[in-house]
C-alpha cells in the first residue's frame, strides 16, 4: 500500500513538477544574454521588447523568439523592421544552439561582435538594412553551419575576411551597399596572406571564395572592391559586381574620382607581383641564400635577434600603457567604478577628420566661459574667438559625469560625425568638438553667426530692418539649405526642430540652419532607456520635443511651411491669445482679396506676386497627408523661379528702397 502511495506521489511530482523542471533547466546564461541584447537597445518605438521580462525565466514566449521542441533552448531570433535602435550585444554569442539570427531592417549601430562566430549551429545571419559600421569580423568564418548571410545596406568597411571561404555550406551571401574595399579573395595563396597580414590572426585557415561549393546567390555590388572578378564567381550575374572599382569593362563601375576618394585605386602590376612569388626563381634565391659565408649568416642572425628584441620591448611597453589606461566597456553599460574613464568608439575612423579642441583652448576663446549668449535647460551657449581664427559658438552639454553612460558617449560621437559632414553656405558649420574627462566636458564648436537668430529679429527686432526683399532672401536661403540637407547628402539630414530659433543669421542676413536640438535627443534617450541614470532631476531636460531625428523629411517640409508664415506675418507659431499660426492663416491663404492680411503690419511695402507664391507653397507644405507634400528640391526650384530678389525688384516694391539700399551698403 505504501509502495502504491509512493508511486502515485512520484507520478504527481512528475506531472505537476515537469513544467517547472523545464523552466529551471533553461540556461540562465542564455536568458541573461537575451536581456543583455534588450539592454543594448536604447530606442524601441514599437515597444517590441516590452514583454522581455527579467522575472520570466522562460523566454520561449517572448516576442520574436522561437525555442526548440523541448522548450529548453532558443533556436531563432527574428525581429524584422521594428525600428530598434541600439547595439548588438556580444552576449548573443552565448546562445549556443541559435540557428537563425534575423534583425533585418532596424537601426542597429556599432560593429558586428566577433562573438557571433561562436554560434556553431547558426544557419541564417541577417543583419541587412541597418547602420552597422567597422570591418566584418574574420570570426564569422567559424560559422560552419551557415547557409545564408545578409549584411547588405550597412556602413561596413575594410577588406573581406578570406575566412568567409570556410563557409562550405553557404548558399546565399549579400554584402552589397556597404563601403568594403580590397580584392575579392579567391584562393589560399601567399599574396592573400600578405595582404591580410596584421588584420587577421596568422594562424587562421585562410581560404578564398573559390572554396564555396553551394553558393547560389551572391551580391558584392556598390562597394569599393578592386582587382578582377575571380573566375570561380563567373557564374554570378554582372549586377552582383556593379558599382565597384573592379578592373573590367562593365560600364556600371564607379568612376576614378569615387574610387580614389575611398583609396580604392586598382593596384598597379598586381598580377605580376603575385606571379613572381610562385615562379621557380624563388628556389634559386633560396639556394643562393644557403651558400652564404658563415660570418654573413651569423651577422644576419644577430641583427634579426636585435630587431626581434626591440619589437618585444615595444610590444611590452604598449601593453603596459594600455593596462594603465581604462579598459573598453560595453557601450550600453555604466562602468563598474565611477573612476573608470570611458574610451568607447563606434568606429575608430568616425571622428578622424573632425577637429578636437581642448577645454583650455575653448576656455581662453570664450573668456573663461563667462561670455554666455544663450541657454536652455539642456545646454549653455558661449561666444568666443579662437586665437588668430574665427568667432565661434560653443554649445556645452548640461549633464553630470555620473550620468554619462557608454551609450551616451557612442551617441555623442555619432552626432558629431553627422554634423561634421555638413558643408553648405546655408548650413551651420561644425568646426570641431571637445571631449575631456577632467573636468567632464562634452561640447560642440560651431562657426559663429553674428546676427543672432531669425526668431529674435522677427519678434524682438526693429521692423524696418526686415524689408520684404530681405525676408524673401532669407526664405530662399532656408529653402536651399533644406534642399542640400534632404537631397544632396547620403544619408539625408533633417533638422530635429525646424523653427525660427534654429535659423542663425550672418552679417549679411544670410540664413544658416543649425541643429542644436540633438542634445535633447541624447538626454531624452538616456532618461528613457538607461537604468543607470537616476530620475532625480539632476539632468535638466525639457519634457517636450524629445523625439529623435528619424530622418523626418516630411516633418521638415511641414515646418518649412509654418516658418514661411512666421516670416511674412511676424507672428510666432503659437500664441496664447491668437492660437496656432497655421489655423489663423488658413482663412486668408487662398483668397486673393484677403491674402494681404497675412503680411506683417510692420511692413509698409511688399510684392503681391511674391505673397501669392509664398501662400501657395505654404498650402503645399502643410497638407495633412505627408505623401502629398512636395520635396524641398521641388519647392526650392519653384521659389527660385518665381521670386525676384534683385535690386530692381526691390526698387519697384518700395519708394524708400533707395534709402534702405544706402543704409544696408554703409
Amino acid at each position: 500500500m505504501r509502495s502504491d502511495r509512493f508511486t502515485s506521489l512520484v507520478v504527481l511530482c512528475f506531472v505537476f513538477g515537469g513544467p517547472f523542471v523545464i523552466v529551471d533547466s533553461f540556461p540562465r546564461d542564455e536568458v541573461r544574454a537575451l536581456l543583455n541584447f534588450k539592454e543594448a537597445i536604447y530606442d524601441d518605438p514599437l515597444v517590441f521588447l516590452s514583454n522581455w521580462n527579467a522575472l520570466d525565466a522562460d523566454p520561449c514566449h517572448w516576442p520574436g523568439l522561437s525555442c526548440s521542441f523541448a522548450g529548453d533552448r532558443v533556436v531563432k531570433i527574428n525581429i524584422t523592421g521594428s525600428s530598434l535602435r541600439g547595439f548588438l550585444a556580444p552576449e548573443l554569442g552565448r546562445i549556443t544552439y541559435l540557428q537563425e539570427l534575423i534583425l533585418h531592417g532596424n537601426n542597429l549601430l556599432g560593429i558586428i561582435p566577433k562573438e557571433l562566430g561562436s554560434l556553431k549551429f547558426l544557419k541564417v545571419l541577417d543583419l541587412g538594412m541597418n547602420q552597422l559600421t567597422g570591418p566584418i569580423p574574420p570570426e564569422l568564418g567559424n560559422l560552419t553551419s551557415i547557409q545564408k548571410m545578409n549584411l547588405q545596406s550597412n556602413g561596413l568597411t575594410g577588406r573581406l575576411p578570406p575566412e568567409l571561404g570556410n563557409l562550405k555550406y553557404l548558399q546565399e551571401l549579400r554584402l552589397d551597399r556597404n563601403k568594403l574595399q580590397g580584392t575579392l579573395p579567391s584562393t589560399n595563396n601567399s599574396a592573400t596572406k600578405s595582404d591580410m597580414h596584421g588584420m587577421y590572426p596568422s594562424s587562421a585557415n585562410l581560404t578564398g571564395f573559390c572554396q564555396f561549393s553551394q553558393l547560389k546567390v551572391a551580391d558584392f555590388s556598390y562597394n569599393f572592391f578592386v582587382g578582377s572578378i575571380p573566375k570561380c564567381l563567373g557564374n554570378l550575374p554582372s549586377t552582383s559586381f556593379q558599382g565597384n572599382c573592379l578592373q573590367n569593362k562593365d560600364p556600371y563601375q564607379r568612376n576614378a574620382t569615387q574610387c580614389a576618394l575611398y583609396g580604392s585605386t586598382p593596384p598597379a602590376k598586381s598580377h605580376q607581383t603575385n606571379n613572381s612569388r610562385h615562379r621557380p626563381a624563388d628556389d634559386t634565391s633560396n639556394h643562393q641564400g644557403s651558400s652564404k659565408p658563415g660570418w654573413l649568416l651569423a651577422l644576419e642572425i644577430a641583427t634579426g635577434t636585435m630587431v626581434g628584441s626591440l619589437f618585444i620591448v615595444a610590444g611590452l611597453t604598449a601593453l603596459q600603457r594600455c593596462n594603465s589606461k581604462s579598459s573598453l566597456i560595453n557601450p550600453w553599460k555604466k562602468p563598474a567604478s565611477e573612476k573608470d574613464r570611458m574610451t568607447v568608439y563606434i568606429d575608430s575612423e568616425m571622428l578622424k577628420d573632425v577637429t578636437r579642441f581642448t577645454r583650455q583652448e575653448l576656455e581662453v576663446a570664450c573668456e573663461d566661459f563667462s561670455n554666455i549668449i544663450g541657454s536652455s535647460p539642456d545646454s549653455l551657449v558661449y561666444k568666443g574667438t579662437m586665437k588668430g581664427g574665427p568667432e565661434i559658438a560653443v554649445i556645452s552639454l548640461c549633464v553630470k559625469e555620473e550620468h554619462w553612460t557608454g551609450y551616451l558617449e557612442l551617441y555623442f560621437q555619432k552626432e558629431v560625425a553627422d554634423l561634421a559632414r555638413l558643408n553648405h553656405d546655408n548650413a551651420g558649420k561644425l568646426l570641431g568638438y571637445c571631449r575631456e574627462s577632467n573636468p567632464f566636458t562634452r561640447m560642440l564648436v560651431f562657426e559663429y553667426a553674428s546676427n543672432g537668430t531669425l526668431y529674435e529679429h522677427l519678434h524682438y527686432g526693429e521692423g524696418c530692418q526686415f524689408s520684404w526683399t530681405r525676408r524673401m532672401k532669407i526664405v530662399l536661403g532656408i529653402a536651399r539649405g533644406l534642399k542640400y540637407l534632404h537631397t544632396e547628402l547620403e544619408p539625408p539630414f533633417t533638422i530635429s526642430e525646424l523653427n525660427s530659433s534654429a535659423i542663425y543669421l550672418t552679417d549679411e542676413f544670410s540664413p544658416k540652419l543649425v541643429d542644436f536640438e540633438s542634445w535633447k535627443t541624447i538626454l531624452a534617450r538616456s532618461e528613457k532607456n538607461s537604468d543607470s541614470i537616476a530620475n532625480q532631476g539632476d539632468i535638466c531636460v525639457l519634457p517636450n520635443s524629445m523625439e529623435e531625428r528619424h530622418l523626418d523629411v516630411q516633418g521638415n517640409v511641414h515646418a518649412f511651411g509654418v516658418l514661411l508664415l512666421e516670416i511674412i506675418s511676424g507672428r510666432p507659431p503659437h500664441c496664447k491669445d491668437k492660437g496656432c499660426l497655421v489655423e489663423w492663416a488658413k482663412e486668408y491663404l487662398d483668397l486673393p482679396e484677403v491674402m494681404s492680411y497675412v503680411v506683417d503690419p510692420e511692413l509698409k511695402h511688399f510684392r503681391f506676386d511674391d505673397l501669392k507664391v509664398i501662400c501657395e507653397v505654404v498650402q503645399l507644405c502643410i497638407d495633412p497627408d505627408p505623401s502629398k507634400r512636395p520635396s524641398m528640391q521641388e519647392l526650392s526650384s519653384f521659389l527660385e523661379s518665381r521670386i525676384d530678389t534683385s535690386i530692381s525688384a526691390e526698387l519697384k516694391a518700395s519708394s524708400l528702397a533707395w534709402a534702405e539700399l544706402a543704409l544696408s551698403s554703409s
